[in-house]
Parts: C-alpha cells; structure tokens; sequence
C-alpha cells in the first residue's frame, strides 16, 4: 500500500512578534497537509513595513521550526508571487483575510484574522509602557 503523500500547504508571515493568531493560522493550515512557513526576510520588513524587525529572520525561524504543526520555514519576500508557489510546488495557500484580494492558481483558504491582536497592538501597548516608564523616572 503506497503512503499518501500529504499536500504542501503554504502560510506567509512576517512573524517579527510571533502571537496567538500565529498559533492559530498555523494550526487550521495543519488541517490541510504538511504545513510550510514563507518567512519575510529582515530586508523585506525594513523596505515594507519601515521597520527593525524584533526579532531578525535567523531567531524567527528556529521558534517557527519549534512549532510541531511546522515542517519548513523558507524565506520569502514580503509579496508572495505566484512564481514563488510554483518554484516551492504549494497546493495551497491558507492566509488571513487582510490578504483576501490575493488570487493564485493554486487553492486559497482564507481565515477572519484573531480578535484583538496583531504586532502592532502588541507594539502600541510597549511603547506606551515604555512611556510610562520614563514618566515614572523622572
């Protein structure tokens, strides 16, 4: 009897502050087949998203590839280009639904993003502790 060979599926993420949406996204893509993380490089968050990321590609993955739902952590740019699906062979991509315009050949499963969380409210709310840090030493 010949093992069915499960199915790549591809989740893209920037993951700089890795969080519970994270978790969450790579759990329901584990629903689906072998689940392999598109990591946005430290080059391409700096250029997108004018930041540092917080933690530099090199960390991001070894927490990524901890995951027991992650099989592969590749990098990637911050736009994922059909090519790139084509070059890897994904069958399928799982994204949130900030990402709903996107269109591939292969099939797109789209989540609603988790409530209330995002590495940007998790940046707003330390810059304000960090605030009121310094308002207390003074």
């Amino acid at each position: 009897m010949k093992k069915k060979i499960k199915k790549k599926i591809l989740v893209d993420m920037s993951a700089a502050i890795i969080h519970n949406g994270h978790v969450r996204l790579i759990k329901k893509a584990s629903k689906f087949g072998n689940v392999i993380i598109a990591l946005t490089t430290d080059k391409e968050i700096k250029k997108h998203k004018k930041l540092i990321p917080e933690l530099n590609y090199k960390l991001r993955k070894e927490i990524l590839l901890e995951f027991k739902k992650v099989s592969k952590v590749i990098p990637c740019n911050f736009e994922i280009t059909q090519n790139f699906l084509t070059k890897h062979k994904i069958d399928a991509i799982v994204q949130g639904s900030d990402y709903s315009k996107r269109k591939f050949k292969c099939k797109t499963i789209t989540y609603n993003r988790t409530k209330n969380i995002s590495s940007s409210i998790i940046r707003n709310i330390a810059a304000k502790n960090i605030k009121n840090i310094f308002k207390r030493k003074k």
